[in-house]
């Protein structure tokens, strides 16, 4: 209704529309709510093609990557529980087909797909790469059930080419164990994945062979994967040690859905490695086939009794209660391990400052170290006191030089000098030098110094000139 406003006696006539009520804002928790449940609801079970990048596998277990296009990309999470499930590990750059649910992130705003199952794209050349092998050596016969031996009955000494530190072989001994204890294993290490894996799958199947009836059986195993991951299992190489083998083989390799070359050429195919060394103790099997029947009902039962628990168990869990307490867990999961990130960049980051100042703290140290001035103060002395030596060393040989030019002038101006040229010195009885015959008469004694001695005579007469 319109109001008419007075003032002090004044009639205002118009009339003043009423302010519109201000609407209900909505918080930021509230509005990202709404959003993840709209979204969450509608997008719960999509595929997505794309590119993966930022590819972290952080310690607790859980794989975060972004999935992208030409013009876009969505973050991405492959929980603990999953990663466990997913039979291909997607690497940055790879192109994959996910499956799996929307699901938002409050603490961000961010929206995520939280995928369930990846598969790897792009696997046309190697798909195409097989079927020709395989249609080449099923020409040349190597596929014929003709060729094709059967296992012994009774094996006594099995080889067995795989990996030793996977689960494959474990897996066979157990059942080994389990069923035929007596059974006598030996394991020949191959890598059954990688560059390497072909040439020693080829190295093993030979080896084996050459020794002949030293074994009766040989398995070449290795566990479920991708086709790349089974590729080795693929190549001619291996196919053709294979046929080649001098005992019987068995190919247990992947599982029950997975087929290789090596399948179609051993003369027996187990769908699990398991089911390999079933193959080779199934005698003892036969022998104990009444016991084994009432035991296969049994698990049979107690099987569709746990199925039928599992079923109900798994339909409550789906209930949006479970479900809902799973996303928050999540959510907080997906917390802890963006601040373990940011915990470990911190810490990186002060551990490089501590560094670089400790590196600095030892320049300045080293340019201060006592032992290292001494030294150079040290070596500075030697120098001078060398080539105060060799100074000395010059300054006498100079002294000598002109001692020696000196004492030279003194003989050469030595009375004594003069003897060595037939001249002789004289002194009469009293030891005067004489210099004139009028010094002595005759018969006084004289003393003559010659070059070599002093002689003893007297005057007998004199003569003047």
């Amino acid at each position: 209704m319109p109001l008419r406003v007075e003032q002090k006696g004044l009639d205002f006539g118009a009339d003043v529309p009423r302010r519109p009520a201000r609407p209900r804002a909505w918080t930021v928790s509230q509005l990202t709510d709404r959003l993840q449940g709209l979204i969450e609801t509608e997008f719960f079970d999509v595929w997505v093609e794309g590119e993966v990048s930022n590819l972290t596998t952080p310690s607790s277990g859980h794989w975060y990557f972004s999935l992208k296009d030409a013009s876009a990309q969505v973050r991405a999470v492959v929980w603990k529980t999953a990663a466990r499930l997913v039979k291909f590990r997607p690497k940055d750059g790879a192109k994959v087909l996910v499956r799996g649910s929307v699901r938002v992130y409050p603490p961000k705003g961010e929206y995520q797909v939280s995928v369930e199952v990846i598969e790897p794209l792009g696997k046309g050349s190697l798909q195409q790469a097989f079927e020709d092998l395989k249609a080449k050596l099923d020409k040349e016969g190597l596929f014929a059930a003709t060729r094709k031996r059967p296992l012994p009955m009774l094996p006594r000494r099995v080889a067995v080419v795989t990996s030793p530190t996977g689960a494959v072989i474990q897996d066979i001994l157990r059942v080994v164990e389990r069923r035929y204890a007596n059974l006598e294993i030996a394991i020949y290490p191959a890598r059954v994945q990688g560059p390497e894996a072909t040439a020693e799958i080829v190295r093993g199947i030979r080896a084996i062979s050459a020794l002949g009836g030293a074994f009766d059986v040989l398995i070449v195993a290795r566990g479920g994967g991708s086709l790349e991951d089974l590729w080795p299992f693929n190549e001619e190489a291996v196919a053709r040690a294979l046929a080649a083998s001098r005992i019987p083989t068995i190919s247990a390799v992947g599982h029950e859905t997975d087929f290789t070359i090596a399948d179609f050429v051993a003369d027996v195919r187990a769908p699990t490695p398991s089911a390999a060394a079933e193959l080779v103790v199934g005698a003892k099997d036969e022998l104990c086939g009444r016991v084994d029947a009432l035991r296969r009902r049994a698990d049979a039962a107690l099987g569709l009794r746990l199925a039928r628990v599992r079923a109900r168990v798994a339909a409550l869990t789906q209930h949006r209660v479970f479900e809902a307490e799973r996303g928050r867990i999540r959510t907080q999961a997906q917390r802890v391990d963006e601040l373990a990130r940011r915990s470990q960049a911190g810490l990186t980051r002060r551990v490089e400052r501590a560094r670089e100042g400790y590196r600095r703290t030892g320049a300045r140290l080293d340019a201060f170290r006592w032992d290292r001035q001494i030294a150079e103060r040290r070596a500075r002395l030697a120098s001078q006191a060398g080539r105060l030596a060799a100074l000395a060393r010059q300054r006498v040989g100079a002294g000598r030089g002109v001692l020696g030019r000196l004492a030279g002038k003194l003989d050469s101006l030595s009375p004594l000098a003069v003897l060595s040229r037939g001249y002789a010195l004289v002194w009469d009885g009293g030891g005067r030098l004489l210099r004139h015959p009028g010094e002595v008469e005759t018969g006084d004694p004289l003393r003559i110094r010659v070059q070599g001695g002093t002689l003893a005579a007297r005057v007998t007469g004199k003569e003047t000139p």
